[in-house]
């Protein structure tokens, strides 16, 4: 028992930078670009054109480090997700496989944030300066930002989050009760072998929906697009089953409210 103990500070360890990373994740994307992180040097009419910007190397060269970065990270998310590396993981690591998975992406993802070039001076597709617009579709932004971080924690609690996280994995392991997933209904393994990302819709709305899409953001929101939409493939069956166990929680959730009642 004392040897399987001691797994759990190092899930514990895991879980604690996924979340650290996620609450700078939340920065990275909504706070600094909704509440406007980084000056642009001598103002909007200082942005350079789409032409002139491909043969501007104040342009390209953070563009290809930002590039590099997203690279890195969809790579490592990527790779270690196959069945091979997966494999060999759990190999060498046993039940911890999918706490390296997580605490891997995390040192990936702050990589990514960490290292961020932003192009103040790149061109942008779309931005609100005009009155009213300036005032409006920000808060306008800003509600919807709040709006998709919430339903992506509330999906994340109805997909299991602490086996996501390979919390579950280590508890199990520990108690003597085996793999988690092999209590899981074939339904459930067909569906999240499908989906590997439950939160697709409200991370693009995240990623899309600011008020100024400057050229390094439309970078970000255009490669995580395209890795997510990559990411599913969701039949009619997923779909029903997903519907079914949608229901099922929220019937679990009202019956005690029922009790009340009566």
């Amino acid at each position: 028992m004392a040897p399987a103990l001691l797994l759990i500070p190092a899930a514990l360890a895991s879980f604690i930078l996924a979340f650290g990373t996620g609450v700078e994740f939340v920065r990275f994307t909504s706070l600094r670009p909704l509440l406007g992180g980084i000056p642009e040097p001598g103002g909007p009419d200082a942005r350079q054109g789409w032409l002139a910007a491909m043969q501007d190397r104040s342009i390209l060269v953070p563009l290809a480090w930002d590039l590099g970065l997203l690279l890195l990270f969809v790579g490592q998310h990527s790779l270690m997700a196959t069945d091979t590396v997966k494999a060999w993981m759990s190999r060498y690591f046993g039940v911890l496989q999918r706490s390296l998975y997580v605490a891997c992406t995390a040192l990936a993802l702050q990589l990514v944030m960490r290292y961020w070039e932003p192009v103040p001076r790149g061109p942008v597709l779309w931005e609100a300066r005009a009155e009213p617009w300036a005032t409006w579709v920000p808060l306008l932004c800003f509600v919807l930002h709040v709006i998709s971080w919430l339903l992506i924690f509330s999906i994340l609690l109805v997909f299991d989050y602490a086996e996501l996280m390979g919390l579950k994995q280590v508890y199990y392991h520990v108690l003597g009760l085996g793999e988690p997933l092999a209590l899981k209904s074939p339904r459930a393994l067909r569906l999240f072998s499908h989906l590997r990302h439950p939160v697709c819709v409200e991370l693009l709305m995240v990623l899309w929906v600011v008020p100024t899409l400057g050229t390094d953001r439309l970078l970000l929101a255009l490669l995580l697009t395209l890795y997510l939409g990559m990411a599913h493939g969701l039949d009619q069956q997923d779909l029903r089953y997903l519907r079914a166990q949608l229901q099922r929680k929220l019937h679990l959730l009202s019956r005690p409210q029922e009790g009340e009642a009566e």
